[in-house]
C-alpha cells in the first residue's frame, strides 16, 4: 500500500524583509499542524536583500530542515524571484505568498482543498485592501486596465498570493520569460481556476520596497506582454490624426481661395507642429518598450542569477 505524503512547496521572494522574518517563518511552520497527511516544503528566495534577510532565514533553516534558502546574486526583482522559487520547488502543488505577511498563510488550507476537488489554479483574490487611498486607487486602475484591453475576466482586486498545480509550475519555469508578470502569466495558461476572496492586510512590520519606478515598470510590462492594445493605440491615433489634418488642409484652401479667412501669424502652426511632435514621441517610446523588451529576449541572458542555495 503507497502511504506517501503529498508536498506542499511554499515559495516566499524575501527583499529587505529583516522584520517580517520572525514572524513570517512561525506562522509559515504552523500549517504543518493544520496539513498533519502532508509534507511541507518552504522556499525563501533572498532577492539581493542589502539587510540582515538572508542570515536570519539561515538560523531558521537550521533548526527546520524543511526550509530551502536561494540566494540570488542581485536583486532582480520579485517575478524573478518566484520564478527561481518555482524551478527549485518539489511539491505536488506550489504556493506563493508575499514575506510580508499582509495575506494570510492559513488560506492555503482552503486552496488545498480546492485543488485536491481538480482545480490546477487557485487565486486568493483581493475584495478589498487595509492600505492608503492612494495605493488603492493605483491597483484599482491597473487592474481595471489590465482586464479591460489584455485579459480579459481577470479577477477585478487582482492577486499574487496563490496555489498552482506541479504541471503549471513547469509551464511557468519552460517559458522562461522576461518582463513579465508571471502572475498574469499563470492567468494566461488558461487552467481551471477557482478564486477565493479576502480583505489584504496592513503591513504591520517593515517598509515596503514597492516603489512607483517597480509598479510603473510592472504596469507596462504587463501590456506589452499580454495586449497589443498600445499598438492598436498608435495606430488609430495616427490615423486619426492624418485624417484631420489632410480635412484642415482643405479647408484652409478652399476658405483661402474664397477669401474667408486670412493666413496671418506663426502661433496656431507652432502649436499644430509641437502637438503633432508629442504624439509622434509618445509613439517612438510605445515603440522603444517593445523593442528594448525584443532585445532583451534575444540576448538569452538568464532571468535571475542563483549565487548560493542551501537545502
Amino acid at each position: 500500500m503507497n502511504t506517501k505524503k503529498l508536498k506542499l512547496s511554499i515559495v516566499v521572494p524575501v527583499y529587505f524583509n529583516e522584520l517580517n522574518i520572525p514572524h513570517t517563518v512561525p506562522r509559515l511552520q504552523s500549517l504543518q499542524e493544520r496539513l498533519p497527511n502532508w509534507d511541507l516544503e518552504l522556499i525563501f528566495v533572498d532577492d539581493g536583500s542589502q539587510d540582515k534577510s538572508i542570515e536570519l532565514l539561515l538560523e531558521h533553516r537550521i533548526r527546520d530542515p524543511r526550509i530551502k534558502v536561494i540566494k540570488l546574486s542581485r536583486n532582480f526583482g520579485s517575478m524573478s524571484a518566484i520564478q527561481a522559487g518555482l524551478r527549485y520547488a518539489t511539491g505536488d502543488c506550489i504556493g506563493i505568498i508575499a514575506a510580508d505577511l499582509q495575506d494570510p498563510p492559513e488560506l492555503f488550507v482552503d486552496m488545498i482543498e480546492h485543488w485536491g476537488n481538480g482545480k490546477k489554479v487557485i487565486l486568493a483574490t483581493r475584495e478589498d485592501r487595509e492600505e492608503s487611498f492612494s495605493q488603492k486607487l493605483f491597483a484599482n486602475t491597473y487592474y481595471y486596465l489590465l482586464e479591460r484591453y489584455a485579459l480579459k475576466n481577470y479577477p477585478k482586486g487582482g492577486f499574487d498570493f496563490l496555489l498552482i498545480d506541479r504541471q503549471v509550475a513547469d509551464e511557468v519555469v519552460s517559458i522562461e520569460e522576461k518582463n513579465t508578470n508571471v502572475m498574469s502569466l499563470i492567468y494566461w495558461l488558461g487552467h481551471d481556476q477557482e478564486t477565493i476572496p479576502y480583505v489584504r492586510q496592513e503591513r504591520k512590520f517593515g517598509k515596503s520596497r514597492w516603489t512607483l519606478a517597480k509598479k510603473v515598470k510592472l504596469f507596462v510590462d504587463s501590456f506589452v506582454s499580454f495586449s497589443y492594445t498600445p499598438i492598436r493605440f498608435m495606430s488609430i491615433i495616427g490615423i486619426i490624426t492624418a485624417l484631420l489634418s489632410f480635412l484642415y488642409g482643405v479647408f484652409v484652401v478652399v476658405n483661402f481661395f474664397i477669401g474667408s479667412i486670412n493666413l496671418q501669424g506663426w502661433s496656431t502652426i507652432i502649436a499644430l507642429i509641437t502637438f503633432l511632435l508629442g504624439i509622434i514621441m509618445v509613439m517612438l517610446g510605445i515603440i522603444g518598450e517593445y523593442l528594448w523588451r525584443i532585445l532583451d529576449e534575444s540576448r538569452k541572458r538568464p532571468n535571475y542569477v542563483v549565487d548560493e542555495t542551501y537545502e
